[in-house]
């Protein structure tokens, strides 16, 4: 993690004015069952699209708040990276998306049976969404529907 005095300026100046929100009280769940026993998916904010999906809009005001469902079965080393950051080096996802999605880590979980199933379908959001109102209105509901449908136990949040 990089030192605050290590950024560039104009970094270190959006850091130090941006409106970061709190969640009071702090939403949480309590596990169904043994970890050995759920299903988990991915939640990324890495901008990560699916082969042939739309890719983030960088032109939208405050930052794209819509969400990409992510197949199961997808090669992650396809998925495309469309976030709008400059904030962080980018380096490292691309050499490896499970980085930011580790999904190939889950499949291999599920198979030492540390976590029961691996989910069907997974989540990826932009990440640097400067106005949230969107996407805590309308994508957070309709993302969490997905995983509710797929019953989903945990939730795997990747921020980035």
């Amino acid at each position: 993690m990089p030192n605050l005095a290590d950024l560039p300026f104009w970094l270190r100046s959006t850091l130090k004015l941006y409106p970061w929100r709190r969640n009071d009280p702090v939403p949480m769940a309590t596990l169904p069952g043994p970890i050995s026993a759920c299903r988990v998916a991915v939640v990324t904010t890495a901008g990560l699209v699916s082969p042939g999906d739309v890719p983030f809009d960088d032109g939208v005001k405050g930052g794209d708040f819509s969400h990409r469902v992510i197949d199961g079965a997808v090669e992650v080393s396809t998925l495309g990276e469309f976030h709008r950051s400059e904030s962080f080096d980018h380096s490292g996802i691309e050499r490896d998306r499970n980085l930011a999605f580790p999904l190939d880590r889950l499949r291999e979980l599920a198979a030492e049976g540390v976590i029961g199933a691996v989910a069907p379908r997974h989540i990826s959001f932009m990440g640097s969404i400067t106005a949230p109102g969107r996407l805590v209105q309308r994508s957070a509901p309709a993302a969490a529907q997905i995983l509710l449908d797929d019953h989903v136990d945990v939730a795997l949040l990747v921020p980035v």
